[in-house]
């Protein structure tokens, strides 16, 4: 058994603690604000997140783990200190190091004997060396301490499995033997190992998401091409999938990424890149294609209700940025529904666990339903914007029935075109094309050209 102390109790901090202590380590999480703790306290999660709930339980009551608004109670006895807060965009895109920057200081000042300090959250390439020299200058006297990066790579809504059964772990460090001491700590998941330098591991981390939201944007590329020639994503993107050397994982065109990782990962990127004096040509376009891939929801929506929606009513179902979590950070749903109501509309819509989030987040001509159901009553267009298990389980003859314009837009391709038209809908899905109606995005086949001939 370890002392681990953990820094911060959101997604990450909160996983990670309560993974570790299940591991059989003791455990204290710190975090300066006393509401979230007090509410920890009493079993009441800050987060949605499938089994948190009833795994935080079980190892408070065996005693494994512990919350705390104290550092000094969290450093005493502590062998590692994790640390996991938030860091938020700033303004040019770059990552917002201020929390990190008062962990450190903190830690400094209370730590009474050696610790290996671990930065898990997501943090630009030589945060590691920064955390590192802030420790060093604001100890009251000198006491020994190593600084190694292992970066996060949960999901939110399967974060305890991926916690519990990693691809990899990644540890870097400019001490060798500090990074093979908190690969040990993971040694029982039995995952592969990267044990590198600080700034290669920092870099891993930003190349992942990145690589991923490029995907993304990628196929969403794809997907408009698709719509303008008649051709459908879905196949598309399972014909590329079964090619070994693509795979079938983040080719599932939508309404583009969104949450706390991808869209702020990818800014910090490119901010990186910029300020070292490089274009970054790549970055910059998978987030341009992400943006107008939300842009997209509102003008299918309007084409289809005779170019305008100015008066009509909406519903939108889905406001997570993706299901099995209540996180609607850079949610598109978000973006989808301001720009429906600044074009007019008025919106009403639902989500299965984020609603209480949406409340802080949303104003103005929006109504926040109790059902599904409920949301699409008079609506004249429905669009579906996050998969949630229960969305693809509706009765949609209800669902059309109860609407005034049976107008379906279904952003993450969860419906079967055919069998949606064969129950009245009006149809639209993201990068499906519409064989056998001779429409190809308002035109027709006939207007393909026909290749030269001899």
């Amino acid at each position: 058994m370890k002392n681990i102390c953990v820094i911060g109790s959101g997604y990450v901090g909160l996983v990670t603690a309560t993974c570790f202590a299940d591991l059989g380590n003791r455990v204290v999480t710190v975090d300066i604000d006393e509401t979230k703790i007090a509410r920890l306290e009493q079993g009441i999660m800050p987060i949605y997140e499938p089994g948190l709930e009833e795994l935080v339980e079980r190892n408070v009551k065996a005693g494994r783990l512990s919350f705390t608004t104290s550092y000094t109670e969290g450093l005493d006895d502590a062998e590692f200190v994790f640390i996991c807060v938030g860091t938020p965009s700033a303004v040019d895109g770059e990552a917002d190091l201020k929390y990190v920057r008062a962990a450190a200081e903190t830690i400094a000042q209370t730590m009474d004997h050696p610790l290996i300090i671990i930065n898990k959250s997501t943090v630009p390439v030589g945060t590691g060396d920064w955390v590192a020299d802030i420790v060093r200058r604001k100890q009251p006297a000198p006491i020994e301490f190593s600084v190694v990066s292992c970066p996060e790579f949960l999901r939110e809504g399967a974060a305890i499995t991926d916690f519990m059964n990693p691809d990899r772990n990644v540890f870097g460090s400019t001490n060798p033997d500090a990074a093979k001491q908190v690969a040990l700590l993971y040694g029982p998941l039995n995952a592969p190992e990267v044990i590198t330098d600080i700034r290669t591991a920092e870099m891993i981390k930003y190349a992942s998401n990145a690589f991923l939201a490029t995907r993304i944007s990628f196929i969403n590329e794809i997907s408009i091409i698709c719509e303008r020639l008649g051709a459908d994503v879905t196949e598309v993107a399972r014909g590329m999938g079964l090619d070994k050397r693509i795979g079938p994982h983040f080719l599932n065109a939508g309404v583009g990424y969104g949450g706390s990782c991808f869209p702020k990962d990818v800014k910090a990127l490119a901010n990186m890149a910029l300020t070292h004096g490089m274009h970054p040509q790549l970055l910059n376009a998978v987030m341009e294609i992400n943006s107008f891939q939300r842009a997209q929801m509102a003008t299918k929506v309007r084409e289809l209700l005779d170019g305008s929606l100015e008066g009509k009513t909406i519903a939108v179902l889905g406001i997570a940025f993706k299901p099995n979590t209540d996180d609607i950070r850079e949610a598109p749903a978000l973006t989808v529904i301001r720009n429906l109501v600044n074009q007019g509309a008025t919106v009403k819509t639902y989500d299965p666990v984020a609603m209480d989030n949406a409340r802080s987040e949303i104003s103005g001509r929006v109504t926040l339903c109790e059902t599904p159901y409920e949301t699409a009553i008079d609506a004249d267009a429905l669009i579906l914007m996050t998969e949630w298990n229960e969305f693809k389980q509706l009765d949609m003859r209800r669902i059309k029935n109860s609407m005034r314009q049976p107008v379906l837009v279904d952003g993450r391709n969860i419906y079967d075109p055919d069998l949606m038209r064969e129950f009245g809908f009006v149809y639209r899905g993201v990068g499906r094309g519409y064989n056998g109606e001779g429409i190809v995005n308002g035109g027709t086949l006939d207007a393909i050209a026909e290749p030269a001939g001899d």
